[in-house]
């Protein structure tokens, strides 16, 4: 009997023992929960506050933002051209105003709605405050490594042996390249800035606007190239591919000069590649650019141009240093928020070897521009640029064209100013002679948001029906 009891007992004891530790483990759990909970809480009051604004219902035509308009002390919609009403519901009867005019690249927004989780961020009150990075530098140095790594998996640059310098957009870095290009300039004469028609209207309004001693534009390069024989000045060209506004991909007008090691002018002749669209949702990639001052933006690679973020790739060491500089000087680098939003965003556009974002872009803008040509295959009164299938190294095959904008032509004598012609039919474009051309032409946007594309598509079969005679066969919207 006394055995049994012992043995009871000592039972008892290890019940108690392993009741008493499983209280602690537990209550050391629960303390543990209680201090985290309290170290992320002000992450959380941020993550809800942003969600509850993101749930806000704008009908699929606009969006809310937390620091957008209030009314009653709540976030309203803002909503997409035309719609109006509280929730964005409301489509005037009298129709709408087609504004094809900007580049702002809508056209990705539903991708990043669609992940809303992974491109999220919160940004800490204390998140880098210094001037500068720990090592000193005023860019990131793990955003540098995965711009790099994105240029190697698409394809589209070489990088190997090319300094970087971030800029506000590429905005900032085309005058930075001029200045650095026009710097290197061994005479003291002034260095001639030209570009091929048509050209993007910045290069020119920026320059002309700064009115260096260094530079100046000159306009056309095959107009003033024929100009330059026996001169020694340096002749800096800006090359667009694609071109801004027609999509074709582009080469220096200089090349056969370069090119000759006769000619004396090699050393006077500084390019500046934009390749701010030589994407794969906007253009096949031949091969990887491969030049000695190349400038690329986030706005046009995920559609943030909001964000201001651009990059040049630079071989020279002294040009890189020149452009450098002039960014610390004019606003001591890119803002820290912006690099830590960019290097959120391009995580995930390298998700899957990067192949998801473009093949998203790609299918909308090939779709888009697919539209718009069936819109205007009857049509003799206007015209767009034609653009060849051509071998795309990235998706590894054929693809056809799937460029920004529409450079549209109006064919018709009668119809000498095309921008007036279209803004009667109500479509706003960007006039032509913008770009160094004749008021014949017209750039319109396809890279806005989906209702934007709507408008403009409806407005021109309207002009194609008119044409036609057949008024009544466009349906309303």
């Amino acid at each position: 009997m006394e055995f049994g009891f012992e043995t009871t007992k000592i039972r008892s004891n290890k019940f108690l023992t392993l009741c008493l530790g499983c209280s602690i483990i537990v209550n050391v759990y629960l303390l543990s929960l209680d201090k985290l909970d309290h170290e992320v809480s002000w992450s959380r009051t941020a993550a809800e506050e942003a969600e509850a604004v993101a749930l806000i219902s704008c009908s699929g035509h606009g969006s809310a933002f937390l620091d957008g308009p209030v009314v009653d002390g709540k976030p309203v919609c803002e909503c997409n051209a035309c719609y109006t009403g509280p929730d964005c519901s409301i489509l005037p009867p009298e129709g709408c105003v087609a504004d094809a005019d900007s580049g702002n690249p809508f056209f990705l927004e539903p991708f990043w709605k669609q992940r809303a989780a992974s491109s999220a961020m919160v940004v800490a009150g204390w998140h880098r405050m210094s001037y500068s990075f720990d090592d000193g530098r005023v860019i990131s140095s793990e955003l540098e490594k995965l711009i790099l790594r994105i240029h190697a998996i698409v394809g589209n640059a070489v990088t190997q042996d090319k300094y970087i310098v971030f800029g506000g957009g590429s905005t900032q870095l085309l005058n930075a390249a001029v200045h650095a290009l026009s710097a290197s300039n061994s005479t003291s004469s002034v260095a001639r800035v030209v570009a091929s028609i048509p050209f993007y209207p910045v290069y020119q309004i920026q320059t002309d606007y700064f009115r260096s001693d260094k530079y100046r534009f000159e306009g056309d390069t095959a107009s003033f190239k024929n100009n330059i024989s026996d001169s020694d000045d340096t002749v800096v060209e800006f090359v667009t591919s694609p071109n801004n506004p027609d999509g074709l991909l582009k080469k220096s007008a200089f090349e056969d000069e370069r090119s000759n090691a006769s000619n004396h002018r090699p050393n006077n002749i500084k390019l500046i590649h934009d390749h701010a669209y030589y994407w794969p949702h906007f253009t096949a990639i031949p091969a990887p650019a491969d030049e000695d001052l190349m400038i690329f933006t986030l706005s046009k690679l995920t559609g943030h141009a909001g964000t201001r973020f651009g990059w040049a790739l630079i071989k020279d060491e002294a040009v890189y240093e020149r452009m450098q500089e002039y960014v610390n000087l004019n606003v001591m680098g890119v803002p820290r928020e912006t690099q830590l939003r960019a290097w959120k965003l391009l995580n995930v556009v390298k998700e899957d070897g990067c192949r998801v974002l473009f093949e998203f872009g790609y299918t909308t803008m090939r779709t888009r521009w697919e539209e718009l040509n069936k819109a205007l295959l009857s049509s003799k009164r206007f015209s767009i640029q034609e653009i060849p299938p051509m071998l795309c190294t990235f998706f590894g095959t054929s693809r056809g064209p799937s460029p920004a904008y529409a450079w549209l032509r109006c064919n018709w004598k009668e119809d000498e100013d095309c921008y007036g012609v279209l803004n009667a039919a109500g479509i706003i474009g960007r006039d032509g002679s913008k770009f160094g051309v004749e008021k014949g032409y017209v750039r319109l946007s396809l890279i806005k948001t989906q209702d934007d594309f709507d408008f403009l598509l409806h407005q021109i079969k309207i002009l194609v029906s008119n044409e036609n005679g057949d008024q009544a066969s466009v349906k309303p919207l």
